[in-house]
């Protein structure tokens, strides 16, 4: 079986990641980019499948641009019980990430809730909080978001710092169309020479309609990207970190678009503050060693002159997937546990 040597495989995991394309012979737009065979391409890709190394390839997708709402949440619960209550939490559809994280509110998940919830994001987090006897809550939806890549320098050539580039923002009116289309991309893909013939003809649709429809959803902004997600840890990636900030508020957009051209970070956000919770800027920071992070946000604070921040880490991952959008799971779990009581 012929695969890629281990240079040109690290950089087929950095094209991936970038952009997949949607085409009909997408693998082989790859090879032929990376000059290699598309049987070597797809022994590789399946061989880091296997491996674990890859996560997933399929559409990213703006959730508030779907019509959900979501947020960041944090949960305080004793040390004993994180295991029970991250069961709960992970059980409702719209949690896609739910990590344990060295902090005294040690449980963090991102919530997300369907357009057509009668429950409302704000209730649903209450009744997790009521079911779980979570000590206490934060809730952090996003005020300004500076930054979504997540890509981790497989090549070791990226710079340390990047140019943020425009997010795509056009209005369309989603029809029926665009639903199913959706519902197929966000499907991960077989790692077959054509992998989106299958969704086309459960669409009963033309090639052509097909990839019009998935490049209008990338063009508007609907779509963030088409890529591949590594699992990071695998990947040798094997340090994360939630750096947060105490940002005035009159640099914080200044400041968000300073930290988001670091190339280790994936997620830039700007979120409200608390009496219990000071820090309004968000950054995850990835990096191979804790030691590479720490440094990394340390050169952050230097830059920027910020005094007051802390690091996160994430000791446990519960859970990580991608939300299945317009799935009926998100109506069944409201049916179920809209009369729920907390527990005795």
């Amino acid at each position: 079986m012929k695969i890629l040597d281990k240079k040109t495989e690290n950089e087929l995991l950095y094209e991936m990641q970038n952009s997949f394309p949607m085409v009909e012979k997408p693998f082989e737009s790859i090879a032929e980019k990376l000059g290699v065979t598309q049987e070597e391409v797809l022994n590789t890709v399946r061989k880091l499948k296997e491996e674990k190394i890859i996560r997933q390839t399929s559409a990213i997708f703006d959730t508030k641009r779907l019509g959900y709402k979501s947020s960041l949440v944090a949960f305080k619960v004793d040390k004993d019980r994180v295991d029970e209550v991250a069961k709960i939490i992970n059980a409702h559809p719209g949690v896609s990430h739910n990590y344990l994280r060295n902090h005294d509110y040690n449980i963090w998940f991102t919530m997300a809730v369907a357009p057509d919830s009668k429950l409302g994001l704000e209730k649903t987090i209450e009744i997790l909080k009521e079911r779980t006897n979570a000590k206490d809550a934060i809730v952090l939806p996003t005020l300004k978001m500076f930054k979504i890549s997540v890509k981790m320098d497989t090549t070791g050539k990226r710079a340390k710092k990047e140019k943020l580039k425009k997010v795509a923002n056009r209005n369309i009116e989603l029809t029926s169309e665009h639903i199913a289309v959706i519902k197929e991309l966000q499907k991960d893909i077989e790692v077959i020479p054509e992998p989106f013939k299958k969704s086309i003809e459960r669409l009963n649709m033309s090639s052509q309609r097909f990839f019009e429809l998935a490049h209008e959803l990338k063009e508007s902004g609907v779509m963030r990207r088409f890529a591949t997600i590594l699992n990071h840890r695998r990947a040798g990636f094997g340090a994360n970190a939630m750096s947060v900030w105490a940002v005035p508020e009159d640099r914080a957009e200044e400041i968000g678009r300073e930290l988001a051209e670091f190339s280790a970070v994936s997620h830039c956000y700007l979120r409200p503050i608390y009496p219990n919770w000071s820090y309004n800027l968000f950054a995850m920071v990835h990096a191979k060693t804790q030691e590479e992070c720490d440094s990394l946000i340390e050169e952050m604070a230097k830059q920027t002159g910020l005094k007051e921040y802390g690091k996160l880490y994430s000791t446990v991952e519960f859970k990580k997937q991608r939300l299945v959008y317009f799935d009926d799971a998100f109506r069944e779990w409201e049916e179920v546990n809209s009369h729920t009581q907390s527990p005795s």
